[in-house]
């Protein structure tokens, strides 16, 4: 999960290298954009004494949900989770269902396994990787009850825009992962991006809203907790949109 910037803080990056262009014939979607960070003492602790339990090896073989949480209940997959504290939040307040988290920064990464060590949440496993390979390799297709995908960079700049991860392929491959009536659940605090959130959602034929607003978007489920930004920005009288779709039966 990643917050929200003022738009003068957007890096001003150059158009992707090759291999990485939208339109390259090597492209291939991206979860993630690589960002430096700084690791603190208790991460760096939670990543020693806990990772070997909760960080999964990314390997080119199907998922056994039961063997890596040891029951059978529902699998919900995070893409970008920060530094972990709504995934924490959510995993307590839904302990029947197993979450499978995807981050590529490590100071996130220790961020939640020292969270999770604190308050002993066992319903987490974390991915170090890409989520895209993540998805193509190791998650059976139909099989997750639920995706989340909350603040993702919204790319301000309008050339940047085609970095965004919410667009057409993506969703697709979103949607054949899901079990049938599993959901999509996204959440910005870019108007701009919601919009075409919105647009992308609709238009996939798998997929239905929730919502019964004229808007479109959904009411913050209950689960999803504000995050430090949200509640910034709400004082500020920013606005956040969640949009909650399903796949159709």
């Amino acid at each position: 999960m990643s917050d929200s910037i003022d738009s003068n803080d957007s890096p001003d990056l150059p158009d992707p290298v090759a291999g990485e262009g939208a339109n390259h014939p090597k492209a291939r979607i991206r979860s993630f954009v690589v960002r430096a960070g700084r690791m603190g003492t208790g991460q760096i602790k939670a990543l020693a004494e806990l990772g070997p339990t909760f960080v999964l090896p990314f390997k080119p073989e199907a998922m056994d949900y039961a063997a890596t949480f040891g029951r059978q209940a529902p699998v919900v997959f995070e893409i970008g989770f920060g530094m972990g504290g709504p995934t924490a939040q959510i995993a307590q307040t839904l302990p029947d269902v197993d979450f499978i988290g995807c981050e590529v920064h490590e100071p996130g990464v220790g961020a939640l396994l020292k969270l999770i060590g604190e308050q002993d949440i066992p319903n987490i496993r974390i991915f170090q990787h890409d989520a895209v390979e993540v998805l193509d390799a190791m998650i059976p297709k139909g099989s997750l009850a639920g995706v989340h995908i909350y603040f993702p960079d919204p790319w301000h700049k309008k050339r940047h825009n085609k970095r965004r991860l919410v667009q057409p392929p993506f969703v697709a491959k979103l949607v054949q992962h899901l079990a049938p009536g599993g959901y999509l659940h996204l959440a910005t605090d870019w108007e701009p991006y919601a919009q075409q959130m919105l647009e992308v959602l609709a238009a996939d034929p798998d997929l239905t809203n929730t919502s019964t607003r004229a808007d479109g978007y959904a009411d913050k489920p209950e689960y999803r907790p504000l995050t430090k930004f949200e509640h910034r920005g709400l004082k500020l009288g920013h606005g956040v949109w969640d949009l909650v779709f399903k796949r159709k039966a």
